[in-house]
């Protein structure tokens, strides 16, 4: 990471507000079935790093594109100057969502996608991938890594990741905790992640956002089903595989 002489004073993050604007809701329409949309979104962020998790199908990564693509950063992943061939996925939500930042609105950033990084790679291979190295010539985990260090690197930026865990092995999720420190600590970074990951929910200061059919909510991460679940199979995996593997 490079030096940095001035450094943000405030303890506040720069995203502190997503809030839906009702002129824009359809309801009965997807996303505004999601259990945290059926009343409208107003949810408040107090911390750099703030994790959404929850069962798949709960609008974590729905959200999180959504916030992506309001920030102007290309909704299949990367920043504000990637531009392209994909997949449309998105949902409509983006128009619906007001953020409010302080002291300003940040225009740097990134946006990763763990099912789209693939083409992402593509697509900087063909343009000229960061210091030369092409991101296909190293293994999936090696280009994760490679892209956080080649675009996380702003005076002042918000990320978007959707589980980067996806490639990153249990050391290498370390490695991924580092670069968040270095980011977080002295307040350049702001990071808003969907995971499944319990290593990385166990980040120190980050807020837990917990997506089910009651909404959004704030836990600790040792009350999330992802630790818990991975706590007791670790404990006794025996136990599991007599239920898993029973006849009955």
């Amino acid at each position: 990471m490079k030096s940095h002489k001035q450094l943000r004073s405030s303890s506040r993050p720069f995203l502190g507000q997503i809030k839906t604007r009702k002129e824009y809701i359809t309801p009965g329409e997807f996303p505004f079935t999601l259990p945290f949309l059926k009343d409208g979104l107003d949810l408040s962020l107090n911390r750099f790093v703030t994790f959404f998790a929850g069962e798949n199908g709960s609008g974590k990564s729905t959200l999180l594109e959504a916030i992506a693509e309001r920030c102007g950063f290309n909704p299949a992943g990367g920043n504000r100057n990637h531009s392209y061939k994909r997949v449309e996925t998105e949902s409509g939500l983006s128009s619906a969502l007001s953020l409010s930042w302080q002291p300003r609105p940040i225009t740097q950033g990134f946006f990763l996608r763990a099912e789209s990084f693939f083409n992402f790679a593509t697509y900087m291979d063909d343009v000229g991938p960061p210091r030369g190295k092409s991101f296909h010539a190293q293994s999936h985990g090696e280009s994760f890594l490679a892209a956080f260090e080649n675009y996380f690197d702003t005076d002042e930026g918000i990320y978007l990741l959707d589980e980067p865990e996806a490639a990153l092995s249990p050391a290498r999720q370390l490695a991924f905790m580092r670069i968040l420190y270095d980011l977080t600590t002295p307040r350049r970074g702001q990071f808003i992640i969907a995971t499944h990951s319990p290593m990385l929910l166990a980040f120190p200061g980050a807020t837990v956002l917990w997506f089910d059919e009651n909404g959004i909510r704030e836990i600790p991460y040792q009350e999330t089903e992802h630790y818990q679940i991975v706590r007791r199979f670790l404990e006794n995996p025996q136990s599991y595989f007599r239920t898993l593997f029973s006849e009955d």
